[in-house]
């Protein structure tokens, strides 16, 4: 049975693979995979599993995780730059991996920082990291954070990338039951035509996309 993206909203997706867990979906047009609705958790149960994550700023394992994005966005970013951090989880580092270059950074969350005044001021730069992947509604999101970034602004997300159908199969990121959609270049370039911004790939898990 063929469902709607949840990215680009095209009505005919296709199976694209399935295992012990669940089904996966693919749409033809941008390229998400995508888990169906059934296969979701539900909000108790996500928050369950994202309590397990041991993130802190005092992690230096885990700074050098995220500089693979912050790096190359910080050599982009002017003076005093603000920033959005979304989806920054239990333990948010990049604010104060950012504030300590010279930044300002506000942290969202929907179940750790939900603070609903950060949703409501515009940024020069935003990063999502390890989040993406747990939207239930992309598009959504994303159009969210499109309307909070500036024109010129830079929005810098980091997500493991599907590659091939054979990679997908034997890929432990998917066996996350928190991961819910998929994305490869052709999504996130799929992803700048349709919300006007060009797109840089710094690295294998990481993309940093300027708002022209």
């Amino acid at each position: 049975m063929s469902m709607a993206c949840p990215l680009c909203t095209n009505k005919k997706t296709e199976f694209y693979c399935q295992d012990k867990q669940r089904n996966y979906h693919q749409c033809p047009q941008c390229q998400l995979v995508f888990v169906p609705p059934q296969h979701h958790l539900d909000h108790d149960a996500e928050k369950k599993v994202y309590d397990l994550h041991q993130n802190s700023p005092r992690d230096t394992g885990y700074r050098q995780f995220l500089n693979k994005l912050l790096k190359p966005l910080a050599r982009k970013l002017p003076i005093e730059a603000k920033g959005l951090d979304f989806g920054c989880g239990p333990g948010p580092t990049i604010k104060p991996m950012m504030e300590e270059l010279g930044y300002q950074v506000s942290n969202y969350d929907i179940y750790y920082a939900k603070n609903s005044q950060a949703l409501k001021k515009t940024y020069d730069f935003i990063t999502c990291t390890e989040a993406i992947e747990h939207f239930v509604t992309p598009r959504k999101e994303l159009l969210l954070l499109h309307s909070l970034l500036r024109a010129g602004g830079y929005m810098g997300i980091m997500t493991k990338r599907v590659t091939t159908k054979e990679a997908f199969e034997k890929w432990h990121y998917k066996n996350d039951p928190t991961h819910i959609c998929f994305f490869s270049e052709h999504t996130f370039r799929w992803i700048g035509k349709w919300l006007g911004y060009s797109v840089d790939f710094p690295g294998n898990d990481t993309v940093i996309m300027q708002k022209l």
